[in-house]
């Protein structure tokens, strides 16, 4: 039923109202926008993948990604890519805002886009695999075969989405890096766009070819669901930080070790565990190298003997250099954003130093104190004889009554020492000097 076609049933014009408002908002198509501004991880690739699902359950016209990423982990890249190949959506790639880039995994997934576009100021490139996720064979032989999948992999994505196979291909062989006015003249991009309303109001109308079927875009004045990570991503998203994992990791070893020093706290070696688990997570999402592990827990052994041996401090400088090298080489890429800052290193590297030269020292110094209980604690306890000890008779030692010995004579009410504990609970004893 049409508008005209209701209001001659001749209904208040309240009604008719409500109803074209009620139609115009079933009509008006909508768009779900996603900002990514960070690493490609595998947080951010299922937040991403679970973000596409949900705007596909709901019908959205078409799905935004506001991009600014210095790159990321190809495992993860690939499964965003997987996603948005299999979309029944068209997927935009939106470089933005103004300083922003799309390199490494970025350019890769902005080819598996179906329309890509860029804000003024930004750029794009740098697509050229490295070497990470631990792999042992760095040799150029296996570098060449990454590279030559990379290649394979982005010229597939470009032929498919006809744009320039030529440029996408020396952004991964060369590291190349174009800016958004270059990347729309070379055919890289499609559009050039200020805002995100601009944006949408450029694609209006445009036709996808979504797997031989055709789509059209219907963006101007469209709704927009802006999509933020939740509580439960920027959690993860912050543990897959490598200065987190590496401050986690740390943490548990002093937790484990405290409990195992001081067994019975409870607390530090729950919290240790606690901290050794999240700092586990954490290496699952990084390129962790396992030397830097193994340099690292050299680094606590060499502490460790040097509380117990005379080494003139030489144990303590093996054990700061084996740490640094180890946190240097924890994780395993040349990109910056996977490897441990400088200023997190040098203050771990001391405090990890203070703490095992200060736990240990208080640990020996608590084994080397006087025992105050059991029979080694009576030792050097002061009594008083009850009688007189000629060679046995009975003292009193802090309200209590002993059987005592003595190699010589000692008199009632006389102060005594205890220097043994001999079988049978008697406490071997002699007379106290008393220095003037």
């Amino acid at each position: 039923m049409n508008a005209s076609a209701f209001a001659k049933l001749k209904f208040p014009p309240i009604f008719l109202v409500f109803f074209l408002f009620v139609t115009s908002l079933f009509a008006q198509s909508n768009v779900h926008v996603l900002k990514l501004a960070g690493v490609i991880n595998p947080v951010s690739a299922k937040f991403i993948i679970e973000a596409l699902d949900n705007a596909q359950e709901l019908n959205a016209n078409c799905f935004v990604i506001e991009m600014d990423t210095p790159g990321g982990l190809m495992e993860s890249m690939r499964m965003i890519n997987k996603e948005i190949l299999a979309s029944k959506i068209p997927v935009i790639v939106y470089v933005y805002p103004s300083g922003s880039r799309a390199a490494s995994a970025g350019v890769f997934i902005s080819y598996a886009a179906h329309l890509v576009a860029m804000a003024p100021g930004t750029n794009m490139g740098a697509a050229h695999p490295v070497t990470i996720g631990g792999q042992a064979d760095t040799s150029s032989t296996m570098m060449e075969k990454v590279t030559n999948d990379a290649a394979a992999s982005i010229r597939s994505l470009a032929e498919k989405r006809k744009r320039n196979v030529e440029w996408a291909e020396k952004a991964v062989r060369e590291s190349v890096s174009i800016t958004e006015k270059e990347a729309l003249k070379l055919g890289v991009i499609n559009y050039i766009a200020p805002s995100l309303d601009s944006l949408l109001i450029l694609i209006d109308g445009k036709t996808i070819d979504m797997d031989g079927e055709k789509y059209v875009l219907k963006t101007k004045n469209a709704r927009i669901t802006l999509i933020e990570m939740n509580w439960r991503f920027r959690i993860l998203d912050r543990l897959s930080d490598p200065n987190i994992a590496y401050i986690f990791l740390l943490l548990g070893i002093y937790g484990i070790f405290f409990e195992l020093s001081n067994p019975g706290s409870i607390l530090p070696g729950v919290v240790g565990v606690i901290f050794l688990i999240l700092a586990f997570f954490s290496m699952q999402t990084l390129p962790i190298n396992y030397a830097g592990l193994l340099l690292i827990l050299f680094a606590i052994v060499l502490f460790l003997l040097e509380i117990k041996i005379t080494s003139y401090g030489l144990l303590s400088v093996g054990g700061v250099i084996s740490m640094v090298l180890g946190s240097l080489m924890l994780f395993d890429s040349p990109e910056p954003f996977f490897r441990v800052s400088l200023s997190v290193i040098i203050p771990a590297v001391l405090t990890t130093l203070a703490f095992f030269v200060f736990a240990v020292g208080l640990a020996l110094k608590a084994q080397s104190r006087k025992p105050t209980t059991g029979k080694r604690g009576l030792i050097g306890e002061i009594g008083e004889t009850i009688g007189s000890i000629d060679p046995e008779g009975q003292i009193k030692i802090h309200g209590e009554i002993w059987k005592a010995t003595s190699e010589e004579p000692i008199k009632v009410k006389q102060k005594v020492v205890v220097t043994n504990v001999l079988n049978g609970l008697k406490l071997q004893v002699k007379l106290l000097e008393v220095t003037k």
